[in-house]
């Protein structure tokens, strides 16, 4: 190979690398320029992003503001319903009113505080009719008897036949076509007779029986020998029991042991009373939650016992139970007769004469646990729980649904008792409702309803 060979070679050679320095130079542009769209374009999806996420969450502000707007301002009636419904079940707690103050405008929070306390006033005179109620030292007055037990004496048989009909005189409420489909497929229930039936599915895990009321409620119990009927009460957001008393004289209002430094509970007051249902009394102070139970809210007569001093607010009602077993309502700061037995103080009352005082038009309507207690036309005696707080079970019920429970049950009497964390029943050695509080099964109480097994 001659020189100019040899150069040119080396030329080429020369070139070639060039060439390929050149063409890797404009391939690492090429990547660069690449990465920079690419990194562009990732930019502007995180933008696109970004955007689209406060657009998001813009538009979700944006109909909250609405709905708010809409809820709060609206006068459509059944919206207005539970808004107000709202403020009064806010305002009626202790630590929630905050609720109501901060999330609506004041002027409608005023309105309904401005409302309840109109319907306190107006409550103010409306009394039980007393014209048939005798004082102790009349004739007249006897000691409590049973009222359902049949006036024959112990040798006297009473057939079969004429048993199950005063089962159904005395348990009027009962569907007969769905007790006599119980029997059919739960025959063991008649092993003692018709007098003798006990049937109990009352319990918190208990699923109820397959009987039911004419009103259409499920029976959870029939407890012949104490003459009680519990039925489960239902409705939109809450479940509870309605517990009836055939025997009026079997109720009393017992004191726990510490009345007046501390309470008890509902079941410990129950059994050491030997009674066999019972729901709460009296209230009672709780400053910040923290009450022991112990000091007594108003007035109490406890199986004669006076405990208390006399609510002397407008709007408190006292309910009292006489030598003669009925229930009158009356004012908290009057007299107490001769004649009474046991009496708690609350409000409001809730049916006066047959006469409903608390509807759904006419405020009463927070939604809480309730405890209240009534008696029918029949001198039966009602016992209402309904449990309240406890979500995805039972959130509560306004005064109005507790007055339409008892008037279907043709209640002539019955007032409002202390609810909330103090709302529980207790029947034959279990809470067959569930306190608000889950961490409890009852409050400490200073005094409770009890019936039977009263001598």
């Amino acid at each position: 190979m001659n020189r100019k060979e040899e150069t040119s070679i080396k030329d080429y050679g020369s070139t070639s690398n060039e060439l390929l320095y050149e063409e890797d130079e404009m391939f690492e542009e090429d990547e660069q320029v690449e990465k920079k769209q690419k990194k562009k374009k990732k930019k502007k999806k995180k933008s696109h992003r970004c955007l689209r996420v406060i657009a998001i969450l813009l538009s979700l502000i944006l109909f909250i503001e609405a709905a708010y707007c809409f809820l709060v301002f609206t006068d459509i009636s059944e919206i207005k319903y539970y808004r107000e419904a709202f403020i009064e079940t806010a305002l009626s707690t202790m630590t929630h009113s905050w609720l109501a103050r901060y999330t609506l405008p004041e002027y409608m929070v005023e309105h309904v505080r401005q409302r309840e306390e109109y319907l306190r006033k107006a409550q103010e005179g409306i009394v039980s009719d007393q014209s048939d109620r005798v004082s102790s030292t009349e004739e007249g007055i006897t000691e409590p008897t049973d009222i359902t037990e049949p006036n024959v004496s112990a040798e006297t048989v009473v057939p079969e036949d004429e048993k199950e009909e005063a089962f159904y005189e005395l348990f009027w409420e009962l569907n007969r076509t769905s007790f006599e489909e119980y029997l059919d497929s739960h025959p063991s229930v008649l092993d003692n007779g018709w007098d003798h039936i006990y049937i109990n599915e009352a319990g918190q895990d208990d699923e109820g029986t397959e009987i039911y009321t004419t009103m259409g409620e499920q029976v959870l119990a029939i407890d012949v020998e104490n003459k009680l009927l519990l039925v489960r009460v239902s409705g939109t957001g809450y479940i509870g029991i309605l517990a009836i008393g055939k025997d009026p004289a079997q109720l009393r209002v017992e004191a726990s042991e510490g009345i007046g430094s501390y309470g008890q509970d509902l079941g410990v007051i129950v059994d050491n009373n030997d009674g066999v249902i019972g729901i709460t009394g009296s209230g009672f102070y709780d400053p910040n939650g923290g009450g022991n139970g112990g000091t007594l809210a108003g007035y109490a007569m406890c199986e004669g016992t006076e405990y208390g001093v006399h609510y002397e607010e407008y709007g408190y009602k006292r309910i009292e139970l006489t030598k003669d077993n009925k229930m009158y309502i009356v004012e908290s700061d009057s007299p107490v007769g001769d004649d009474v037995t046991d009496a708690v103080e609350f409000m409001p009352a809730l049916i006066v004469d047959g006469n409903v005082l608390v509807s759904d038009d006419n405020s009463w309507v927070s939604i809480n646990p309730r405890a209240a207690i009534g008696q029918s036309d029949k001198g039966e005696i009602l016992m209402l729980i309904i449990e309240g707080r406890l979500t995805g079970r039972s959130i509560g019920a306004g005064l109005d649904t507790c007055a339409a429970i008892f008037k279907r049950h043709d209640c002539y009497t019955a007032m409002n008792l202390d609810g909330g964390t103090s709302a529980v029943m207790y029947y034959r050695g279990e809470y067959v409702t569930k306190c608000s509080n889950k961490n409890l099964v009852s409050r400490y109480l200073p005094n409770a309803w009890v019936y039977g097994n009263y001598e």
